[in-house]
């Protein structure tokens, strides 16, 4: 079932988005009387086609990574063009008209997140309220001062209302040097308090960073008791003899009295042998188990194989966060510029060695995470879709010969100097673009396969 959500969820996003894409440079195109030969979505084989009365064929082809607009284009073709057709050629068409038409595939992208985040923000949700459960003894959060029981408000001055929002400003000072101001409000008061947590090279080169929890602050929840509820077939506690139902007492000695005492007290022990005392059937046994490790080199942690039911969340914990239509436009163009501008920081970090480009993903990843989000429900698989959206207008629009960004750069210099620039020099970018997209390719399917 899940290989189903992953697939279909997969080829629904990405139906979507390249249909989108490809759709704003046809609109644009069709506008500037340019004529388009073909529209596909897909490469390869065509699975369906058809054709409209301007003589466009529509494709959908069999490997569905992407797709094209092929228009009608001098430089492009070994046969001659009819006389007739020459005015409705894309390269003899003034520049402006060419950089629209480059450019609205990246914006339809763009246009199409906006959409999805208003409809997300009309929807509205519920939320926990982002208090702190505890403060790790000598973390970074620690140092500031901060404590449990207070309730994060903003990061750097942006207003935030859930764990996601602070999770989201963490981000976006990965790698760097510097204070980050945590605004919260104190406990059992109104009182608004700020406080300065201090970086240096935060997380820099980490491959699977946790903002939140390196900083050494735990989200409140609610005490789950350590009973037993489901086990990984393929796991420790099932090897070991764990059943269902069985209530943790105690790991190595230590009391068990929640389930989180038992994550803390497995997570620095991978690999090794512990005792647990379990009640099962109102008797003690005692249960010697062998953790499994996951993760890699510095980030593997203890790894038992077993869960607790989640615990009910106070009604003071939660918040329904909803937008009236017109805020939801508002929020909607605040989300798309934001996660825009941290797609590009991203970006630059990786460039700069400040964020590890382990966090590169590949077509694997994307499958697990649609299939995942479209599990989870349309808010999540909309909300997946609007970050993907934002994902590719932001890299189709980098420089890159190859990419539109690589196109609009050579009709801005065009524009600027009053010529095109020589095709032996495109020919040269198009190459070194060609090889730069290959290698980023390969380097994210080989991130994903380290993964999987």
């Amino acid at each position: 079932m899940n290989m189903l959500y992953m697939v279909c969820g997969l080829l629904v996003a990405l139906g979507v988005l390249v249909t989108f894409h490809e759709f704003g440079h046809f609109w644009v195109a069709r506008r500037c009387g340019v004529k388009v030969l073909r529209f596909s979505v897909g490469f390869g084989t065509p699975l369906v086609r058809w054709s409209d009365r301007h003589g466009t064929e529509f494709v959908i082809a069999a490997i569905p990574l992407g797709g094209y607009v092929k228009m009608l284009d001098e430089r492009e073709t070994d046969a001659q063009i009819a006389a007739e057709d020459l005015p409705f050629t894309f390269n003899r068409k003034p520049v402006l008209q060419r950089i629209a038409i480059v450019s609205a595939g990246p914006i339809a992208n763009f246009l199409l997140a906006i959409f999805f985040f208003w409809i997300l923000a009309m929807m509205g949700g519920q939320q926990v309220r982002p208090v702190i459960g505890a403060v790790e003894p000598q973390s970074l959060a620690a140092q500031a001062g901060l404590t449990a029981g207070q309730e994060i408000i903003a990061v750097d001055g942006e207003k935030t209302t859930g764990w996601s929002g602070i999770g989201l400003q963490l981000v976006r000072r990965l790698g760097e040097s510097g204070q980050v101001a945590v605004q919260v409000l104190e406990p059992g008061s109104s009182t608004e308090s700020t406080y300065q947590v201090q970086l240096q090279d935060w997380l820099k080169g980490a491959e699977e960073p946790d903002p939140i929890g390196a900083l050494g602050i735990r989200p409140w929840r609610p005490v789950l008791e350590p009973v037993l509820a489901t086990l990984d077939p393929e796991g420790p506690a099932q090897a070991a003899g764990l059943k269902v139902g069985d209530r943790l007492v105690s790991l190595d000695g230590a009391p068990l009295s929640d389930w989180q005492q038992l994550v803390d007290g497995v997570r620095p022990r991978a690999g090794q042998r512990v005792m647990l005392v379990v009640q099962r059937d109102g008797q003690s046994v005692d249960v010697p188990v062998t953790l499994a490790a996951k993760g890699k080199d510095k980030a593997h942690a203890g790894y038992l194989g077993a869960g607790v039911q989640g615990g009910e969340w106070p009604a003071d914990m939660l918040r329904e966060v909803r937008f009236g239509p017109l805020e939801s436009v508002s929020e909607a163009l605040k989300r798309t510029w934001t996660m825009s501008l941290l797609t590009l920081d991203s970006l630059k970090k990786m460039l700069f060695g400040e964020l590890s480009v382990k966090n590169l993903s590949g077509p694997i990843t994307i499958a697990k995470v649609a299939g995942a989000s479209a599990q989870s429900g349309v808010g999540d698989f909309l909300n997946f879709l609007a970050y993907l959206s934002i994902s590719l207008g932001v890299l189709n629009l980098l420089p890159i010969p190859v990419l539109d960004g690589g196109h609009l750069l050579f009709y801005l210099i065009e524009w600027v100097r009053g010529r095109p620039v020589s095709e032996r020099v495109q020919g040269w970018g198009m190459q070194i673009g060609i090889s730069l997209v290959v290698g980023v390719m390969l380097l994210a399917l080989v991130n994903d396969l380290s993964r999987f």
